[in-house]
This record gives C-alpha cells, structure tokens and sequence, in this order.
C-alpha cells in the first residue's frame, strides 16, 4: 500500500498537533504524582485515625503541597449527622 504525498503530509500534521496537545496533559500527570506522593509521605508518617494524626497528617500535606508549588487539597466534606 503507497501513501501518497497528501496523505503523508496530513498525516505527520496530525501527529504534530496531537503532539503538541499533550504537553499541558503532561504538565497535569506529573503535578498529580507529585500530589500522590506527598499524600503517601503524611499517610506514612501519621498512619493513626484519631484527631490528634489527622490534624498532623493534614499539617505535613498541605506543608509538602507549598513546598512543590502544588494547589492545596480541598477539605473532604464530612457526613451530616442525621
């Protein structure tokens, strides 16, 4: 099967344009890595579920998240007591 000169050309422009598409997807994964990673490390640290660890655990992360240049996680929403 030969591809002409047309096809060949719309061909690698597409290609280039999916390329340079990536790039701020790229930017977004690797931020969340990073996220990820500074979660694990205040897990790691303060494994316990009591207030005293959660409120460490929170401290650590959001302190991890300034220090990469990351938007801080916002608060989990807690269940309304019925």
């Amino acid at each position: 099967m030969r591809l002409s000169a047309f096809s060949l050309l719309a061909l690698l422009t597409v290609s280039t344009i999916a390329a340079q598409a990536t790039q701020p997807g790229q930017s977004a994964i690797t931020n969340w890595k990073l996220m990820d990673t500074c979660a694990k490390q205040a897990q790691t640290a303060y494994p316990d579920f009591n207030a005293e660890s959660n409120a460490k655990r929170d401290a650590q992360l959001n302190q991890c998240l300034r220090n990469n240049i990351l938007p801080p996680r916002q608060p989990s929403a807690t269940p309304e007591a019925r």
